[in-house]
């Protein structure tokens, strides 16, 4: 008789949350300034909640509807799961990114849900690893591309194969997804431990874990997220955990190396992210820098950041080109190897510079079909909110962001915008070269020539990949953009050209669609390709003599 009241009560409790809880988030004041609501109807009640789950289903929609209907002025987009997006139009970007970090904080926190899906939220909230990668890995770049490419000749031939006679189908994600983590590891731990598969297979373990936790967490009421995330976020925890294990070992041998060398004496030369994290810590007053689990944590969040970008961006590119006209893949062999010729067959930063080619396909293939949808979502933490220039008054605790992917595809902005034009951005290039050149022609004075030619090495600079702008916001925009844009550009112009000039692509039919979920868009995660060794000299002759 007990058993059975207190079952019932514990039915009744748990009844009565859930109803009480839809009321609450049905009825509780947005706080949200009165804006149009993208994907409300007219007189419905509860449109944000509505609105949200249309939009979920269909963001891509949502987002071409408020730029159109909505272009000069804010509005609200609401999406289920994630947040109620104050969208400012394009003409406030410059104004939205300026803005003071104690006004508007970047909102990874909250899209992560760091706190929960990380073991060690430190790791975000005290970034050093980003003053390493915005100075030294910049720097480096270079001097690391000899690394990466003996690392990517490995691993490309391993896993695409070296068979000149015959087509063999891949899954393109699958495929680029380990040769990306490994690549980047040779940087990020170097050799021999960037070739451990078990390393490799926990690594990228994490970086599926993270994005699915996430989302489901923030499906999830906020007072409840700290019961239910210790076991939803129990995968990434042991994911995380059994990294710092397999890396812990090397980490404590480079610790130990550092004390143990005599003061002023030289150190054991170590070129990779993990050499320059313990020589920042050991240089830091505070202990937690040099833990083991916070120097592998380190590690492991830039895998999660390379891994997902670098392998995301390939497998657009190489979809783009294989469902393409074979004379973009033949006119890209031509560039790298005519560049190489040109640079005595050394493959470095300058020979890569000059691809520019291969550097508008790269970036092509990203306006097309980047991740960043809306950019910069930015969380109001200044109290009392923020006006924005148009006056629109922004409470604490909401997101404001701007346009992103509809600026990507605006006609105006980019002629024929759904279509793949790889060499878009060369010909920009060679069009502002062109008119440099004539502007010289004519000139009357070596100042107007000294000003033409700065104009123009600006313009044409701005055509660049890495280059970023309210109208190209894939790596974002201002002193919040990604820092390691120069490091990754670096890598997957080097991965494209070694692709393009050492395998065919069997010509594929219309290219797989994009999936969404929610603003966030990926590439078709199991969309296939065929590739065949090519029979032509690797490089020109010279990259297959390096050695094993």
């Amino acid at each position: 008789m007990l058993e059975e009241i207190l079952s019932s009560w514990v039915g009744v409790t748990l009844a009565l949350l859930v109803v009480g809880f839809v009321l609450y988030q049905l009825f509780r004041p947005s706080g949200l300034p009165d804006l149009p609501i993208v994907g409300a109807k007219p007189g419905e009640w509860f449109p944000l909640v509505r609105a949200g789950w249309r939009n979920v289903t269909d963001m891509k929609t949502a987002l071409e509807l408020a730029y159109s209907k909505y272009r000069n002025q804010a509005c609200i987009v609401p999406v289920a799961g994630a947040e109620n997006f104050v969208l400012l139009p394009v003409e406030e970007f410059q104004w939205l990114i300026d803005q003071p970090d104690e006004e508007l904080l970047t909102n990874i926190e909250e899209a992560l849900q760091i706190k929960h899906t990380f073991t060690d939220p430190r790791l975000f909230q005290n970034p050093l690893h980003q003053k390493l990668i915005s100075t030294t890995l910049t720097r480096e770049v270079g001097n690391l591309i000899p690394d990466l490419l003996d690392e990517m000749r490995l691993i490309v031939d391993e896993t695409w194969g070296t068979d000149t006679e015959n087509f063999r189908e891949i899954c393109l994600y699958d495929a680029m997804q380990h040769i990306a983590c490994r690549v980047a590891n040779r940087v990020f731990v170097g050799l021999p431990m960037c070739r451990d598969a078990n390393l490799r297979d926990t690594g990228l373990a994490f970086v599926a874990d993270v994005p699915m936790e996430a989302m489901i967490l923030r499906f999830i009421w906020k007072p409840l997220r700290p019961l239910v995330a210790p076991l939803l976020t129990l995968p990434s925890r042991l994911h995380t955990r059994r990294f710092c294990n397999l890396i812990r070992p090397e980490v404590e041998k480079r610790l130990r190396e550092y004390e143990e060398a005599p003061v002023g004496g030289e150190k054991k030369p170590r070129h990779d992210f993990l050499q320059w994290s313990v020589d920042q810590a050991m240089a830091m007053s505070d202990p937690y820098y040099s833990k083991c689990d916070t120097l592998a944590g380190r590690v492991l969040l830039l895998n999660f950041g390379a891994t997902h970008s670098s392998s995301f961006t390939m497998t657009h590119v190489l979809l783009d080109l294989a469902c393409s006209d074979p004379k973009y893949q033949d006119e890209l062999r031509t560039e790298v190897n005519s560049t190489l010729a040109a640079h005595g067959w050394s493959v470095n930063k300058r020979a890569l510079s000059r691809m520019e080619k291969l550097d508008s396909t790269l970036r092509e293939s990203q306006r097309l079909n980047t991740f960043v949808t809306v950019t910069p979502d930015r969380l109001v933490v200044k109290r009392g909110g923020i006006e924005t220039p148009s006056g629109v008054r922004v409470p604490q605790g909401a997101v404001v962001c701007a346009p992103a992917y509809a600026v990507l595809h605006d006609p105006a902005i980019y002629p024929e915008p759904e279509t793949f034009k790889p060499f878009r951005f060369a010909e920009k290039r060679s069009e502002i070269e062109r008119e440099n050149q004539n502007g010289s022609a004519t000139g009357d004075c070596n100042g107007e020539k000294e000003n033409e030619f700065s104009s123009s090495y600006v313009r044409r600079a701005r055509q660049a990949f890495t280059a970023t702008s309210p109208e190209y916001t894939v790596f974002g925009h201002g002193r919040h953009s990604c820092p390691g844009r120069f490091f990754a550009t670096g890598e997957l112009k080097l991965m494209l050209a070694y692709i393009v000039t050492h395998y065919d692509f069997e010509r594929q039919g219309p290219r797989p669609e994009n999936p969404w979920f929610g603003t966030i868009r990926t590439p078709p995660l199991t969309a296939t390709i065929r590739v065949r060794r090519r029979k032509e000299p690797l490089f020109g002759g010279c990259v297959g003599d390096l050695p094993e």
